[in-house]
């Protein structure tokens, strides 16, 4: 009996760890300046406003952006991944 190894079997790319944790960093440093513009088309003027609140609304956003960035949704860092590894 002959084996013919199908050109359609591809096995999937090794992904590289570090690379993914890179790109994921970069989608959340791209959130957190999309957030940050969102922020300061305020409408109206705070009641509450202080620098206190604005540092930690700047620290839930940093850390919402991460988390977002970890669910892979936007999909930048899907396509940052796939040019570098494309480089190695």
């Amino acid at each position: 009996m002959i084996k013919v190894q199908s050109s359609l079997t591809t096995s999937a790319p090794k992904r590289d760890p570090e690379l993914r944790k890179a790109a994921e960093a970069f989608e959340a440093v791209i959130l957190r300046q999309m957030m940050a513009s969102m922020r300061k088309a305020k409408l109206g003027d705070e009641m509450f406003g202080s620098s206190a609140t604005d540092n930690f609304r700047e620290m839930a956003d940093a850390r919402l952006a991460d988390s977002m960035a970890g669910m892979r949704q936007f999909g930048i860092a899907d396509l940052v991944e796939k040019q570098l590894a494309q480089k190695k």
